[in-house]
């Protein structure tokens, strides 16, 4: 049933009440509504796609646009002028300027912005003569590379064929051998593998040194060394033992002058002996060998 409301004469009915509404004070935190999924989703996928574009345009600005802008200056440059016209070379000695020039000049571009100095090093490094090499540019037109030679130490004469090599045994050069006759020879395989510690003994002795006409390694194991005047000196195996022998020799020869004497061999490979093979020539003494305490 409805409600019955009941008035009196002359009394105005009062409208009703509303209910207050309650609004949050300021220093209330207020709550925000979650985004929907499908949104956060959509939000998500959208950033990665950038990023993953970003990063790919990056990249190939990277290995693409610097590369090739950088060799279009390098180019225009090089028509300007800073192109590689003149190289000059200081420490040769010995070999020819041509095949330096060769290796300075066999790259890729003249241009002197793209020359890779450290590319014409190396292959300066493979030059015979060559141990080591600086290189450098001077603009506008010009390289600039200095030579560390290799030392020539001997003459090596092996298969009838003759080469100059170093201290390593290095071949250096097998043409112009007579630029080199001053160099002592030796004889033999793999003697130029041995021939550095053959003359630093020498040096030690110069009254053989001088004396020395060739060396040959016997066998892979000793030398024989011939002389000018004919002699041949059969040394011991070893570094060390050559070395007594060479001494106890050079007191012999000192006290009893046994050179140029008419002897043709002295044996040195027996400790505290030497065994002498005199000139079978006619009116030489007809004993083969002599054996003589040393």
């Amino acid at each position: 049933m409805s409600e019955r409301v009941s008035l009196r004469r002359g009394q105005v009915p009062k409208p009703a009440k509303k209910k207050a509404v309650r609004r949050p004070m300021r220093n209330e935190p207020s709550v925000r509504l979650p985004v929907a999924p499908l949104s956060l989703r959509r939000w998500v996928g959208g950033a990665v796609v950038a990023l993953v574009a970003a990063g790919g345009i990056a990249t190939l600005w990277l290995m693409e646009l610097p590369q090739q802008a950088w060799f279009e200056t390098a180019r225009g440059v090089g028509e300007a002028g800073f192109e590689v016209r003149h190289v000059e070379v200081t420490g040769l000695k010995h070999m020819a300027k041509l095949p330096v020039y060769g290796a300075a000049l066999d790259g890729p571009t003249n241009s002197m912005l793209l020359v890779d100095l450290d590319d014409i090093r190396t292959r300066l490094q493979t030059l015979p003569w060559v141990k080591d090499a600086s290189v450098g540019r001077r603009l506008p037109d010009t390289l600039v590379i200095d030579i560390e030679e290799r030392k020539p130490l001997a003459i090596w004469q092996y298969r009838r064929k003759l080469a100059v090599v170093d201290r390593e045994g290095k071949v250096l050069d097998t043409g112009g051998i007579e630029r080199f006759a001053a160099l002592p020879l030796i004889v033999g395989p793999r003697a130029n593998l041995q021939a550095h510690p053959l003359m630093a003994m020498l040096a030690e002795f110069p009254e053989v040194q001088q004396r020395v006409d060739s060396a040959i390694w016997i066998g892979d194991r000793r030398w024989d060394l011939r002389l000018k005047s004919g002699e041949t000196l059969a040394l011991p195996e070893g570094y060390a033992a050559s070395k007594g022998a060479l001494r106890q020799f050079v007191k012999m020869e000192e006290a009893n002058g046994l050179l140029d004497r008419g002897f043709v061999r002295f044996d040195l490979r027996l400790p505290d002996k030497m065994v002498v093979r005199v000139s079978n020539e006619p009116g030489a003494q007809a004993l083969p060998f002599v054996g003589t305490e040393i």
